[in-house]
């Protein structure tokens, strides 16, 4: 039986990495879109069959080229799961234009050139679609004003898009809260990481999340499990978008 090939942007590294991981065991084929060369290779030399494309999802010539490669070799996509994310926390004051299209280019405008060009194909196979949010849609710490609103973008993005390719294609999002990706990096920048019982607890699950969190939702809203999900935005932060602090 033929695999079905989901693309996977920002796929070297943490939630990206991760999900190549679970899929390519759950029987996908995995293409993976990174800027990171090194990380690049290290996750195709670790997951069976995983290939690696070098590119910038915020550059149109990349994401038509990652596409072409993929349904060259495989001649299908079924999936695409727009993880790719860039985070740049500066005061508004301070954050240059230059660095407010950056973080956009890369967290909203990428998921939207990904999900329009691999739509037609997508379409042939009834496939799906999965955005990576955040929570900081919902909620915000101070000087994370471009962060936010790409990830608020893409959850609106999301139910227009579940509108506009029903009934061929689902989109949905995920809004990962704090998760744990030290153990998930390149090897270069790997690190131990002790967190504090505080920092577990704050959290009404007791613990802080792991990309193995998102993973598995993940391949659950790619599968046929999920048929008649579409349009939504799944929360995964431990409660913690529900718990009323007061400092």
């Amino acid at each position: 039986m033929e695999k079905r090939v989901v693309i996977i942007t920002g796929g070297a590294q943490g939630i990206g990495k991760v999900t190549a991981a679970r899929l390519a065991a759950g029987g996908w084929q995995v293409v993976i879109i990174d800027k990171d060369v090194d990380a690049g290779v290290e996750v195709a030399a670790a997951v069976e069959g995983l290939r690696f494309f070098h590119g910038d999802v915020s550059r149109l010539e990349s994401v038509q080229e990652a596409i072409h490669e993929g349904v060259s070799q495989f001649g299908r996509i079924d999936g695409l799961v727009n993880n790719a994310g860039l985070g740049i926390s500066k005061p508004i004051t301070e954050l240059s234009l230059e660095e407010w299209n950056r973080v956009i280019g890369t967290n909203l405008t990428g998921a939207f050139l990904f999900s329009k060009y691999c739509a037609p194909h997508l379409k042939d196979r009834q496939g799906a679609i999965v955005n990576i949010a955040s929570t900081r849609a919902y909620m915000s710490e101070p000087n994370t004003e471009a962060y936010s609103a790409s990830k608020g973008g893409l959850l609106a993005f999301t139910h227009a898009l579940a509108m506009s390719l029903a009934p061929e294609v689902r989109v949905n999002s995920i809004s990962p809260g704090w998760i744990d990706v030290t153990a998930h990096q390149k090897s270069s920048e790997r690190e131990e990481k002790t967190w504090s019982r505080e920092d577990h607890e704050q959290h009404p699950a007791g613990r802080i999340g792991l990309p193995e969190d998102i993973a598995e939702m993940v391949a659950y809203l790619l599968s046929e499990k999920a048929g008649f999900i579409t349009g939504q935005d799944f929360v995964i932060d431990g409660g913690m978008t529900r718990r009323m602090i007061y400092v």
